[in-house]
Formats: C-alpha cells, sequence, structure tokens
C-alpha cells in the first residue's frame, strides 16, 4: 500500500529525473549558449534570460568577440547604452579590424544621434575594410542624416560599385539623389492621341525649378496644356520635407482659372516611411476641386528594393460620398536600374484613373464610374554629370462613354538639369 511518503519521493525522482534530462539534452557549450541566447531575444524577446546565457557563455569562453558583441546589442536594446559601448570597445581594444564590432557600435552612436562619432566609427573600419558594402551604406547613410549629401552620394556610389544588386545601397542612392544638387530644372512635353474618344489630340508642356533647403526640396512648376481645343495654365508647388530619420512628407497644391484644361484645385500630402529590410511605405490623401463639389481621394503604397529593382504597388480609395466617377485605381510597377539612381527602365500596369497623372486626372471631372487599363513603359539615362534624360509611352484603354471604350496614346521626353 503506497503511503504519503512514497508518493512523495516518487515524485521527487520524476522531476529530478526530469531536470536531469532537460539538463543533459541542453547544449552548454559557449556556442550552445549563444544559440539559446539568440532565441530568447528573437523568438522569445525575453533580453534578461538572453543575457544569463551569454553571461555563462563568457565564463566559458571569456575572449568569445560575438558574445560580447551580441551582449552589447542587447544592452543597446534595452537602452543602456553606456554597458553597450562598454562591450563593443572591449573588442576593439584587442581587435580593432573586427568589423561586426565596429558596426554595432557605429549603429548604437547613430541611433542616439552623435552622428559625428557614428561617422568616425565607421571610416575607421573601412580603413581595415575597404570593400565592405556594408560599411559604405552605413557611412552614406551618417552622412545623408548630416546632410553633406555629395560626400553621402560618393559613400553610395561606391557600394554599388562592390555590389550593384545591394537592395540597401540602391534604396540609399535614390533618398540621395534629390539632395545632392542644391538647384534643378525639369522641362517636359507630353503628347497625347485618341482613337475614337476626342478628335484632337492633347499637349501638355511643363517647367519646374527645384531647391533643396535644410528641410527637404521645394519644386514651383508651371504646366502648359492645350486639350479640348483649349489653352490653360497650371501653377503648382511641391515639397518634400523630412521629420526623422524614419520618415519623410509630401505637401503638394495647384491651381489653375482654367478649369476644363485643368483642375480649380488640387493638392495633396502624404507620409512616407523608410521601413527595414529596403521597403518604403505611404499613406496620403489627394484633393480635386473641379467646377463643383471638390473630392477626397486617399492613397497608400508599398515598394520594395530588390537587388537592382524597385517594385511598388499603390492604390488610390474614393469614398462613395464624394464622388461617382471612380471608386478605386490600382498600379503595379518595377524598374530596374541598370547604372546610377538616374539610370533605369521600368514599366506600369494599372487600372483606373490616378489623381496624380497630370494628363488624365481632368477626367475625373465626370458623373460616370469609367473604367481605364493602363500600360507603360520608362526610360532614364544619365547623359551627363548632372543632366538626366527621362522618355516614356503609355497606352490607356478607357470606357469613355457607357459600354463604349476607346484607346488613348501617349508619349513624353523630359530633360532634368542639375546644378
Amino acid at each position: 500500500m503506497l503511503t504519503e511518503k512514497k508518493i512523495g519521493a516518487a515524485f521527487f525522482l520524476f522531476f529530478s529525473l526530469l531536470i536531469v534530462t532537460s539538463l543533459s539534452g541542453q547544449d552548454t557549450t559557449s556556442d550552445g549558449l549563444l544559440r539559446e541566447a539568440r532565441k530568447a531575444a528573437f523568438d522569445q524577446n525575453d533580453y534578461p534570460t538572453a543575457k544569463a546565457y551569454l553571461y555563462k557563455a563568457l565564463k566559458i569562453s571569456p575572449d568569445y568577440a560575438d558574445i560580447k558583441i551580441f551582449l552589447g546589442r542587447i544592452y543597446s536594446w534595452s537602452k543602456e547604452y553606456d554597458s553597450a559601448r562598454y562591450y563593443f570597445n572591449n573588442v576593439l581594444k584587442t581587435k580593432p579590424d573586427y568589423e561586426d564590432a565596429s558596426s554595432a557600435l557605429a549603429d548604437l552612436e547613430y541611433w542616439n544621434d552623435d552622428y559625428p562619432e557614428a561617422l568616425l566609427v565607421t571610416e575607421a573600419a573601412i580603413k581595415y575594410h575597404p570593400g565592405s558594402e556594408n560599411l559604405w551604406v552605413r557611412k552614406a547613410k551618417i552622412l545623408n542624416t548630416m546632410r553633406r549629401y555629395k560626400e553621402a552620394q560618393a559613400a553610395v556610389e561606391q557600394a554599388l560599385k562592390l555590389n550593384r544588386n545591394n537592395s540597401e545601397a540602391r534604396s540609399m542612392a535614390n533618398r540621395i539623389k534629390e539632395s545632392t544638387s542644391k538647384n534643378k530644372i525639369g522641362i517636359t512635353y507630353d503628347y497625347v492621341y485618341f482613337d475614337k474618344q476626342f478628335s484632337d489630340p492633347w499637349h501638355l508642356a511643363g517647367v519646374d525649378y527645384t531647391r533643396t533647403t535644410g528641410i527637404g526640396s521645394v519644386t514651383g512648376r508651371i504646366n502648359f496644356a492645350n486639350r479640348f481645343k483649349e489653352n490653360g495654365v497650371q501653377y503648382e508647388i511641391d515639397a518634400y520635407p523630412r521629420i526623422s530619420k524614419t520618415f519623410y512628407s509630401y505637401i503638394s497644391a495647384g491651381y489653375s482659372d482654367n478649369v476644363g484644361v485643368f483642375p480649380q484645385w488640387r493638392g495633396g500630402f502624404s507620409l512616407y516611411a523608410n521601413l527595414p529590410k529596403s521597403f518604403e511605405g505611404e499613406l496620403g490623401l489627394r484633393y480635386l476641386k473641379f467646377s463643383g463639389d471638390p473630392t477626397l481621394i486617399y492613397t497608400a503604397s508599398l515598394g520594395k528594393y530588390y537587388k537592382s529593382w524597385l517594385l511598388s504597388g499603390r492604390t488610390y480609395l474614393t469614398p462613395s460620398n464624394f464622388t461617382k466617377t471612380v471608386s478605386a485605381s490600382y498600379s503595379l510597377s518595377a524598374r530596374y536600374y541598370y547604372g546610377s539612381a538616374d539610370d533605369l527602365i521600368g514599366a506600369t500596369i494599372g487600372y483606373g484613373i490616378s489623381p496624380d497623372d497630370r494628363l488624365n486626372a481632368i477626367q475625373l471631372d465626370n458623373t460616370l464610374r469609367l473604367i481605364s487599363y493602363k500600360a507603360g513603359i520608362v526610360f532614364k539615362r544619365k547623359i551627363a554629370k548632372f543632366s538626366v534624360l527621362t522618355m516614356d509611352a503609355s497606352w490607356y484603354n478607357q470606357e469613355y462613354r457607357p459600354q463604349t471604350k476607346g484607346n488613348q496614346y501617349q508619349i513624353s521626353i523630359g530633360w532634368l538639369q542639375r546644378f
């Protein structure tokens, strides 16, 4: 007959065997403890347990650099910056050429807004590793934040020379290019032919001037158009204010007294976010006013840099209480960069009419729900150090009356001069 003492002894023996079995199955080497620390930190978000594993690992291997670096990163994530610096510097003291330690320390100083120190750490590491594309990207990111744009462009171009398919470098190059020159002048011309909808082609020409300021770029633009056998002029201003390392915005406004050739008023606002893993997201709205009630349109987009590609998708959504014209439009685009940030070929497919399309936004002034399909290609080429040529062609298939469709063909050419 089982007594209380025998039952207690049995439970004690069972749990003792369970604990022994568990411990015997655990890898207690320094490498094994490092793996356990990574699991605790990344899978369970349990930093105290991760640090406990790393302390045990350091007792076994006190000179193991990767353990110290990971411990320093955990201290960084926990906002214990002095402890993090201690471990990073401890590694660099004995191994000044250890790239991972330099990268970790540079990241720590960068996210704490000590950009000069982050730059010093990165430049010291590049002396040991001039072929490290990741260090060059870090340098470009730091210099861009410090608004030393020409140096940032040189650094990111070096990264792309080492690896043209580096997604982060490609993303950084596109962000930097708009800031490298203080001034830009652009000229564009568009020709649009309709096989059925309109008997006369459309002509649209524009000239713009962009000035890079301390908070971002500002562009003034004048558009001239001839459509519906009428001439019109539109005045626009666009700005891209920076908010932080991660966020920047887009603000736009336009006016024309030639309603019918252009909207009377147009405006826009978007918030952009530079996301991890070379993603970029956007949320915003657009405003259009023709002769009647105004229209509000909401937009969202997501882009991803993959090697030498930029892949993106966008939608515009119009609530039905604002307009009966278009409820939604969608587009997908792909761009391949074969050289610098100004050298690319691309393609776009889409459904619906975009309020950002200066050529066709006028057709949103319609009480009918029109169906429109689009396909287009674009070619961009840097002709000289500060000159860029752009050409694109598009095809639209549009329902301009109920169950009546026509084709629209567009050819555009543009020239950009930086100085």
